[in-house]
């Protein structure tokens, strides 16, 4: 059973220098001063990383993957550069990692569009296995040339039992030095998948990242910053990631230096000047009335303990039990509005891409989500029941480099999909804290503020209406870390975290009542068009559904879904 939001969204979705994280990219490209690309600026986060609290390997440089130390590159040096293709036509430039430790190696070239302020890294690795014939890092034996034109891309050979992680970039055509880079041995790597497009052009060549194929809190895939190039339509360096054989998860951060992080980067939450539904915690929500409800036995149901300790916690979701407002109507309409004052926000934490990254996905709890609202071309109506149910769910996702503890990337949850956004592109506010909106009545995340239409295009879809209002949300003032599996007996879970059914009941209504509502408001030269779109809905769109909680959501052990 799927939460009828989420069903809408899916539809629519569907149709450094290794101790040093301020160190500064060098020789970059030169400069049009009449006009610059985005990447002649380096990104810095607002303000200075702070002294994190000590302990551990967190925020340390380095990481064992087993015999294999690597640490993280952030300074470059251009090697060349091209103003044409990729994202927004304005080309890509590629660089070659600088300032690498002594005891050290290259494993690939870094190469990022030209449309975003330079932003990234990659890393390096050192064999501490002392063992000459079957160490961890080997020179290749040889390199094809992928690309030539701007400039040359070229693809290691490695020796047998070894793995090429990473391109060369050279500005000449000759060959690189076998000196110039290392290969990994086969079993520290695994299997990678593109992530995101950096160059093409219609010539033939395409350059992606890299990612771990494979990704949650138990996969041991390892990113390692560099990129993969497919020529004329053949991946040419289908290239791939580094494994954390050990398991090693010393570079988490401990329960103090979670604090830290949620200080520096707590989210501010906007929501829209008109909201009327307001989160709250989940116990005010329990203490105001809210019930549990069991199928057969609907006139008899339970008021909840403040903790749901009185919740069933069989790891079922078979139906069988379901959460609602309180019968009283006017307590219900008092519940729906939630209550700021006491609402907070529930953290947790956990391990990411082979304990290179810290993931802290910030959940919100809302007691109602109100109704959808759609436009058609100029007009925008209200879709009736479309959209609302009870308990609803959201988060944002703050992922942070565990080599030095800066936030690279926050993830907005929009119901069935979401977004990851660099830490280049958010809006911050109070120094690091990155600016979070939620959209007015289906509360889905966004990084910016105004209106997104969600459809096939043509003017026809379902509205994200999101602005800067006066009531603003601070994670960091009210949270509880709710989980952090990595951390052991130290986290206790809530028992409400363990209540697997949904958080609202199903109800069906006639859908033909509800569009022939709307219908009634357009004008004739939409109706058409209003029908076609009503068509292309899923069957299961007859009625409203309340979410599951956050521990049976995908990302809870994965990673989030774009």
């Amino acid at each position: 059973m799927v939460l009828l939001s989420q069903l809408l969204f899916a539809f629519f979705f569907a149709l450094g220098n290794c101790l040093d994280s301020s160190s500064s990219p060098t020789s970059l490209s030169e400069k049009d001063s009449t006009n610059p690309l985005p990447i002649d600026t380096i990104f810095k986060l607002p303000s200075p990383l702070p002294t994190w609290p000590p302990g551990g390997g967190f925020a340390s440089g380095r990481l064992d993957l087993g015999g294999l130390e690597v640490c993280q590159i952030s300074s470059f040096t251009k090697i060349w550069a091209t103003h044409e293709g990729g994202p927004d036509n304005l080309g890509a430039t590629f660089f070659e990692p600088s300032q690498v430790p002594e005891g050290f190696f290259m494993l690939g070239s870094y190469a990022q569009p030209n449309n975003k302020a330079l932003f990234g890294w990659v890393l390096a690795g050192k064999d501490t296995t002392g063992d000459p014939s079957n160490g961890t890092l080997k020179q290749p034996i040889d390199y094809t040339l992928v690309w030539s034109s701007d400039g040359y891309i070229w693809l290691p050979t490695p020796p047998d039992g070894y793995k090429a992680v990473g391109c060369v970039v050279t500005n000449s055509s000759d060959k690189p030095s076998l000196d110039k880079v290392r290969c990994v041995r086969s079993d520290l790597t695994d299997l990678s998948e593109p992530d995101g497009w950096i160059w093409g052009t219609d010539k033939g060549i395409s350059v992606y990242g890299l990612r771990p194929s494979t990704r949650g809190v138990q996969a041991l895939g390892v990113p390692t910053g560099t990129f993969m190039a497919s020529n004329s339509g053949a991946v040419a360096a289908a290239l791939p990631c580094l494994k954390n054989v050990k398991a090693n998860l010393s570079s988490m951060p401990n329960p103090s230096q979670i604090q830290a992080l949620l200080q520096s980067y707590s989210p501010l939450i906007y929501l829209h000047p008109d909201e009327e539904y307001l989160p709250s915690s989940v116990s005010w929500f329990f203490r105001n009335g809210a019930l549990l409800y069991k199928k057969g036995d609907e006139s008899n149901p339970v008021s909840i303990d403040p903790t749901g300790s009185n919740l069933p916690m069989d790891g079922s979701n078979d139906g069988a039990y379901w959460l609602d407002l309180p019968a009283d109507q006017a307590a219900r309409e008092q519940v729906k509005k939630g209550n700021l004052t006491d609402a907070g926000v529930y953290l947790h934490v956990k391990s990411m891409l082979g304990a290179t990254f810290t993931d802290i996905a910030v959940w919100v709890f809302y007691p109602f989500n109100g109704a959808a609202k759609a436009r058609f071309e100029l007009i925008n109506v209200s879709l009736g029941k479309i959209g609302e149910h009870v308990g609803d769910w959201e988060h944002v996702t703050l992922r942070v480099n565990n080599f030095n503890g800066q936030l690279t990337s926050v993830y907005f949850s929009q119901h069935s999909a979401g977004v990851w956004v660099s830490a280049s592109e958010l809006e911050f506010q109070g120094g690091n804290k990155p600016v979070t909106y939620s959209a007015l009545h289906s509360h889905a995340f966004s990084p910016k503020a105004g209106l997104v239409l969600e459809g096939n295009g043509g003017g026809i879809g379902i509205r994200r209406d999101t602005a800067k209002g006066e009531t603003v949300v601070d994670a960091g003032a009210r949270f509880l870390e709710v989980a952090g599996e990595y951390l052991g007996s130290v986290v206790v879970e809530p028992p409400w975290l363990n209540y697997t059914r949904e958080w609202g009941p199903k109800i069906d209504y006639n859908i033909v009542d509800e569009t022939n509502n709307v219908e009634k408001a357009l004008p004739f030269f939409l109706k058409k068009k209003f029908r076609k779109f009503i068509g292309g809905l899923p069957s299961e769109v007859l009625g409203e559904e309340g979410p599951t909680g956050p521990k049976m959501k995908d990302n809870w052990s994965g990673d989030e879904r774009t």
